[in-house]
């Protein structure tokens, strides 16, 4: 394998984890010093649910990379939508839903083009 089919291998991976830490990280805002600590540990559970399916999906995509290559670009552009409509109702401003829809959904959108490319670098070699 040439060091470009490694960083090809290994980028779209390393991106999703940091891409789903990052998703993760909103799940914080479930503590409330009013609820008892299991009470605490199931809203946390629950806010994470989103970051336990795309960890499901990437190891889905590990093994089977152009099929999980699709499988993450329909997730970024599916969402896009949702994400864009639930940002513009809480703020009624275009440009700060657009950004929001960007940054959580553009990155799983490109790691699904990687793995796609990835994939085709190996069947290719």
């Amino acid at each position: 394998m040439t060091t470009t089919a490694k960083i090809i291998h290994w980028t779209p991976r390393v991106l999703c984890i940091v891409a789903i830490l990052f998703i993760s990280m909103f799940a914080a805002d479930s503590f409330s010093s009013e609820r008892t600590f299991f009470q605490n540990l199931g809203a946390l559970m629950m806010h994470l649910i989103p970051s336990f399916m795309l960890v499901a999906f990437l190891i889905f995509a590990w093994k089977y990379e152009f099929l999980g290559g699709i499988l993450f670009i329909l997730l970024g552009l599916g969402f896009s939508f949702f994400i864009y409509n639930l940002n513009f109702d809480r703020t009624q401003s275009v440009s700060t839903a657009l950004q929001a829809t960007v940054m959580l959904t553009v990155p799983f959108v490109v790691v699904g083009i990687l793995f796609i490319v990835s994939h085709h670098l190996k069947r290719r070699q």
